[in-house]
């Protein structure tokens, strides 16, 4: 897999991107990648056009799917960043944004919640 592709994608993040996989020694040799057609919306475009993308990476049994744009190399880039997200959260959860915004969410969830025990009455039988 290479990075020739991403044209559409501003520089910044495709350098970004590329710090993350040298950062965490993910060796793109491995990343398998397949062109599928997508399902849903959008007619004759998604019944003709092969643009979404499954990337594995085998070594950790990760699979991921990305269909939300409708050109092949937008769809290839998002791949590979949220294959990028949970090769991280395997290898060094420390280190993981994306775990940190779930595990805020966690405490948001559970705040709230804690709160609607507090405020409502307790039932009456």
């Amino acid at each position: 897999m290479n990075f020739t592709e991403f044209s559409e994608i501003s520089p910044a993040k495709t350098e970004a991107l590329k710090a993350r996989i040298a950062r965490l020694g993910i060796d793109l040799k491995l990343v398998e990648e397949q062109f599928i057609r997508g399902s849903g919306h959008g007619g004759q475009k998604i019944n003709k056009t092969s643009n979404a993308v499954l990337l594995k990476y085998p070594p950790l049994s990760l699979i991921v799917r990305c269909q939300r744009e409708r050109k092949r190399s937008l769809n290839r880039f998002i791949a590979l960043r949220e294959l990028v997200d949970e090769i991280e959260v395997r290898i060094s959860p420390e280190t993981s944004d994306r775990l940190k915004q779930i595990q805020k969410i966690r405490r948001r969830k559970a705040n709230r919640a804690r709160k609607r025990r507090l405020d409502t009455p307790p039932a009456q039988e």
